[in-house]
């Protein structure tokens, strides 16, 4: 955290919701600009995570934005490959990704998921070294974790209906058991 002004702090990342035991970690590329400035993952009303979370069978409630670290309760957990907050996470270089795969993996190692599942190719192309990422399941491990690939939930990402994520969100949600 940076200090503004006396008696004002302003978040510059955003805090993980993670701890042990469990079965996946949801890895965002990085944090928007707005999830940096609540203190919440996959704020604004665009994002589609936690609809496409609640439809695929992980919350039997839908949760907001900030309540995310409630998620923890429901055996998942929440972080980003990149801390650093952009608009677009188009605007964040190949060198972030690898310089913030050390940290990334160290945690992975430590709480140990049963998956880790990145929300896009883009992050794990990069954590890999892989040109051609497919979605879902992926035969390499990450940390000692399974991993896993959907679609990123972002209201910028129109490539997938809101059905389409939930089918894919769903199949690792069956996946878990």
């Amino acid at each position: 955290m940076a200090t503004c002004a006396p008696g004002t702090v302003t978040l510059t990342s955003l805090p993980d919701a993670i701890s042990e035991g469990l079965a996946v970690v949801f890895c965002g590329i990085n944090p928007g600009m707005r999830a940096v400035a609540t203190g919440h993952h996959f704020e604004g009303n665009g994002n589609r995570f936690w609809r496409a979370l609640h439809l695929a069978g992980f919350t039997p409630e839908l949760m907001r934005a900030e309540n995310d670290r409630d998620l923890l309760a429901h055996r998942c957990g929440l972080t980003t490959a990149v801390g650093r907050p952009t608009a677009r996470a188009d605007q964040l270089s190949p060198h972030e990704f690898l310089e913030s795969t050390s940290a990334l993996l160290k945690k992975i190692e430590l709480y140990r998921p049963t998956y880790i599942a990145f929300l896009g190719k883009a992050a794990y192309a990069a954590i890999s070294g892989q040109r051609h990422v497919l979605w879902g399941r992926q035969n390499a491990m990450f940390g000692g974790s399974k991993v896993w690939v959907l679609p990123n939930p972002s209201g910028l990402n129109r490539s997938f209906s809101l059905d389409d994520l939930v089918g894919a969100y769903r199949e690792l949600y069956l996946a878990i058991g």
